[in-house]
């Protein structure tokens, strides 16, 4: 016998037995927009959609590789036939779900600089009755490397003052 809790649950049958999947998420309201100016949209294909209809949670790490690409080439204009980047963290927080009817967009912004590495946020919206909501936010720490020495390398002083420049509009 199964107790089902009405909290936020889908039933899911897997090899002829009843399994419940609770599903938890926060409410957002604490997640300020201030500072991000990068916005780029994401498309949703039918391959991130798992079995229980929302985008599978391996996939939004995708979606932050299409928002900062876009990120680097727009606004830091990152040259690289000279110069890597690797990523030595993310993080993910998941905060609603993403299906396949939601036009989605990515927030990106860079909020760390260091002598090597930069960390960089992003946030996902969908648009629910003519307002953005948030479904997820995350942060990268990213690693200038160069690929030729094997080994991070200093941020090229070009980029460096793109990035100190867009984190200047942070603060707006």
């Amino acid at each position: 016998m199964y107790t089902i809790l009405h909290i936020a649950q889908k039933q899911v049958k897997i090899k002829d037995k009843l399994s419940v999947r609770f599903i938890f998420y926060r409410h957002n309201d604490n997640i300020s927009m201030k500072g991000y100016h990068f916005k780029t949209q994401i498309p949703i294909r039918f391959a991130d959609i798992d079995a229980l209809g929302h985008v599978n949670n391996a996939i939004y790490l995708t979606y932050f590789e299409i928002a900062r690409s876009a990120y680097w080439a727009e606004i830091i204009e990152w040259d690289w036939k000279s110069l890597g980047i690797i990523i030595r963290k993310s993080v993910v927080d998941y905060l609603r779900p993403i299906t396949l009817s939601d036009i989605v967009y990515a927030y990106v912004r860079t909020s760390k600089i260091g002598n090597s590495s930069f960390e960089l946020e992003y946030v996902l919206v969908t648009n629910i009755n003519g307002n953005e909501e948030i479904c997820t936010t995350g942060q990268t720490l990213c690693v200038s490397f160069d690929y030729t020495l094997q080994k991070p390398t200093q941020i090229p002083a070009e980029q460096r003052i793109k990035m100190e420049n867009s984190m200047k509009y942070n603060l707006e």
